[in-house]
């Protein structure tokens, strides 16, 4: 992977792990967490956190990069409007990509099928840090995904993106980042374009890797996105402008109140 360190060296994504061989009697899990369920839902978001290149242990009990993609669905939940959308978050198996076993996209494909099951023909978009943006932007085929918000994402070289085609996708990230390259995923987000996606990025001025500098800006824009998946708006998002708060703006994203159809 070309970028400084591994996906989950910095802050809370970890370090990373080595690759060996799945162990033979694991229990199965849920890959599917429900973090909200309102009475009538008519969307859904899933989060989907950061994790290591390589590693065939499971998350700790403790998980950080889960804990930093919580305030995502709380600013969901908070900042769009009807308590609509259902939000719930992947569960891995094992903290890391794996190489050609890409463990989370199999993850994120079950949760994706228990989702669909708890709230038929709901549009559904994921948010996915890091490791998990690039699980997201690659279980983006699956037939209930609206879109993709994609966080600082993980995304190497040569990744396919012919299945990306009509779905929206919206990749924000801090050139600055050391983890993970923000180079590439402008290049991604071209040739995703391309292929026919929807395709809106954000340069973020500060954040890095972890989005704790500007936390709340990164929660924000990332409803304003996937308030942009979910309505059809325009994906103007060339950019992200500092105001004078020293809080990132949006350009493209304010939508005051969201309307989700």
């Amino acid at each position: 992977m070309e970028t400084r360190h591994r996906p989950g060296t910095a802050g809370t994504s970890g370090t990373p792990g080595t690759s060996g061989t799945p162990p033979r009697a694991r229990a199965p899990l849920q890959a599917f967490r429900l973090d909200h369920e309102p009475r009538h839902p008519r969307a859904a978001v899933l989060l989907l956190h950061g994790g290591r290149a390589d590693g065939l242990t499971a998350p700790s009990r403790l998980n950080l990069p889960d804990r930093r993609m919580r305030p995502f669905g709380r600013a969901v939940r908070r900042q769009l409007p009807g308590d609509v959308v259902l939000i719930g978050s992947v569960r891995y198996r094992f903290r890391g990509w794996n190489g050609r076993a890409a463990h989370p996209v199999e993850d994120a494909r079950r949760a994706l099928d228990t989702l669909a099951g708890l709230v038929p023909d709901a549009p559904v978009v994921l948010v996915g840090h890091s490791m998990g943006g690039r699980a997201a932007l690659a279980a983006a085929a699956h037939p209930a995904v609206a879109g993709v918000v994609a966080l600082a994402p993980w995304c190497p070289p040569g990744e396919p993106v012919a299945h990306l085609s009509g779905r929206s996708l919206v990749l924000l990230h801090d050139e600055r980042d050391t983890v993970t390259s923000a180079a590439l995923t402008w290049e991604f987000a071209r040739r995703a374009a391309a292929a026919g996606a929807r395709v809106g990025t954000v340069a973020m001025p500060y954040g890095g890797h972890t989005m704790l500098r500007g936390a709340r800006a990164w929660h924000r824009l990332a409803v304003d996105a996937t308030a942009a998946v979910l309505t059809g708006a325009p994906l103007c998002l060339a950019g992200a402008a500092a105001g004078d708060d020293g809080d990132p703006a949006g350009r493209g994203f304010r939508q005051d109140p969201h309307r989700l159809p």
